[in-house]
């Protein structure tokens, strides 16, 4: 197997152990363009569920400074929305590191 592809594939699966720090190291040490543009890809991916948090805070804030025996429903809805956007972030890079590893 090809190391360009493994280091590709572990940018993607870096999910599990190391975030986004994995995919900006090889994004910065490779000389080759295609392991470049996959860890460009992983690292994007592991940032977009980053993006919530300031989405969850201000619901927060807003939610809960003027509760009254009412449910916090903006945060509510932020959780659920940054609970979905992680899975389909997770799995998105599950399926892209295993066909990066197949492919031809």
């Amino acid at each position: 197997m090809e190391s360009k592809k493994v280091l590709s594939s572990l940018c993607y699966f870096s999910v599990f152990f190391a975030g986004f720090i994995f995919p900006l190291v090889v994004m910065l040490a490779s000389s080759d363009p295609d392991t470049k543009q996959h860890a460009k890809k992983a690292l994007l991916s592991h940032l977009i569920p980053v993006i919530t948090v300031p989405i969850i805070i201000f619901a927060a804030i807003k939610d809960f400074s003027n509760m009254q025996d009412q449910i916090p429903v903006f945060f509510v809805i932020s959780i659920v929305v940054t609970i979905v956007i992680s899975l389909v972030i997770f799995i998105w890079n599950i399926v892209k590191g295993v066909k990066v590893l197949v492919s031809e």
